[in-house]
């Protein structure tokens, strides 16, 4: 039996993983799913988020700990969940047994303006003061590419029964800005899933990455930054890294 860990970006909670958790679980029926929301964030959203994305780890680590699963993990990481999984990567290696790491960016080797697209700037700053189903509908419509109007009602209502405070959204914004990667890779078996039309965040910080690091890099002609929510089916057949054959 495999443990395998899932990890949101900004502003998101473990029901955002939506039907793709249960899918991994058919595709693994053996293997634990493990799910965790960031402080500030779904039923966390009273605590403060950190505003480090070493912290997060810190807290990651900790609470797996608590919950007493056991490493190594096989983790599958979004955005800034990607950027903590590496940081824990770097941290501890022998914890982790594989990471696929979605639609991320990573400072030194990405520029800022790669790392969130500039054409969103006004978007984002909207998110700061608009009513919880505005938030929602800015959040949908810059991370997805498919049709997704069935499911606005259903986030709204997630964000109405656990609204995130306009402080940690600029906490964890800062954490995701602010954090620097080591320059060597991890010495743990990555790979980088990539949409080619991300409107949030830039192809080319993974196809940098890729370079940079020598790991494997797949990438999706259509989906937007969610991939997991656009495209389950395509994550879930390129989740093949450290199985075995």
């Amino acid at each position: 039996m495999k443990n395998w860990v899932l990890l949101r970006g900004l502003m998101r909670e473990t029901r955002h993983w939506g039907d793709f958790s249960q899918q991994l679980q058919l595709q693994y029926p053996q293997d634990r799913i493990i799910m965790l929301d960031w402080p500030g964030n779904g039923q966390l959203n009273a605590e403060i988020s950190p505003n480090r994305i070493e912290h997060m780890v810190q807290y990651l680590r900790q609470t797996l700990i608590e919950q007493g699963h056991q490493a190594p993990y096989h983790v599958i990481a979004l955005s800034l969940g990607a950027m903590v999984a590496i940081a824990w990567a770097q941290q501890a290696p022998n914890e982790l047994a594989s990471a696929t790491l979605i639609n991320t960016s990573l400072r030194p080797f990405n520029r800022f303006y790669q790392r969130l697209m500039p054409r969103n700037y006004l978007q984002l700053l909207r998110l700061l003061f608009s009513t919880a189903a505005q938030q929602e509908q800015i959040i949908l419509q810059l991370t997805s590419n498919r049709s997704q109007a069935q499911l606005l009602p259903q986030w709204i209502a997630y964000q109405q029964q656990y609204p995130i405070r306009r402080s940690n959204i600029l906490r964890q914004l800062f954490a995701a800005l602010s954090y620097r990667s080591h320059l060597e890779c991890p010495a743990v078996p990555l790979q980088l899933l990539a949409s080619q039309c991300d409107q949030l965040v830039s192809a080319q910080c993974s196809q940098t990455l890729a370079q940079r690091w020598q790991i494997p890099l797949y990438s999706h002609p259509s989906a937007g930054h969610d991939l997991p929510l656009d495209d389950a089916a395509w994550v879930l057949a390129h989740l093949q890294l450290g199985q075995p054959t």
